[in-house]
């Protein structure tokens, strides 16, 4: 049986893990990674992940979102980890509990994490050729991965870098992004 299902390609029009648009190629989801639009009642080291659904034009809209942020990501001093916090379901924790390392010495750019719908899922750093970060499922299925555009590429209107999740992952979207989040702000930071 042949696959049918369609994944969400979601264009990433920075590329910077501090704050992005995340358009889905076919209008089917939108995701956003922003700073709080009041900064005196943040601290500049907090990101919020908003599910803003669809975008009803075509036109880039870089204003901060209105809605109520799904995640925020509340980062220590000096880029530490901090805490994650997910809004509809009060659950708040360390990050380092959220992303733990897959084992005891292996390397910081590989990390697993819980999802809402109780599986375990590894995110790993440029361990699958053309794949920025990859993330895979506990029976090592792919979920997800965030490709980079390759610099000797042309640019033609957009960025050319793209968050890949597949369908049937969707419901748990939010946090994938969220934990991708989290595993570039460690891979900046050199934890």
């Amino acid at each position: 049986m042949l696959n049918r299902s369609l994944p969400y390609f979601l264009e990433d029009r920075t590329g910077l893990f501090t704050g992005s648009d995340f358009d889905d190629v076919y209008d089917r989801m939108f995701l956003r990674v922003a700073r709080p639009s009041e900064p005196s009642s943040q601290r500049d080291d907090t990101l919020m992940v908003y599910n803003v659904g669809r975008r009803s034009s075509g036109q880039r809209d870089y204003r901060p979102s209105v809605r109520e942020p799904s995640v925020v990501l509340q980062f220590g001093p000096n880029g530490a980890l901090g805490t994650i916090a997910f809004k509809g379901s009060s659950v708040s924790m360390p990050m380092n509990q959220y992303v733990k390392k897959t084992s005891m010495f292996g390397g910081s750019l590989s990390r697993k994490f819980r999802a809402s719908d109780g599986e375990e899922y590894k995110w790993t750093y440029r361990s699958v050729e053309n794949h920025e970060w990859t993330c895979v499922d506990s029976r090592n299925y792919l979920v997800a991965h965030y490709d980079l555009k390759p610099a000797e590429k042309p640019v033609y209107g957009t960025s050319g870098n793209i968050l890949t999740i597949y369908e049937a992952f969707a419901n748990i979207s939010i946090e994938i992004l969220a934990s991708l989040t989290i595993m570039r702000h460690i891979a900046a930071h050199s934890l």
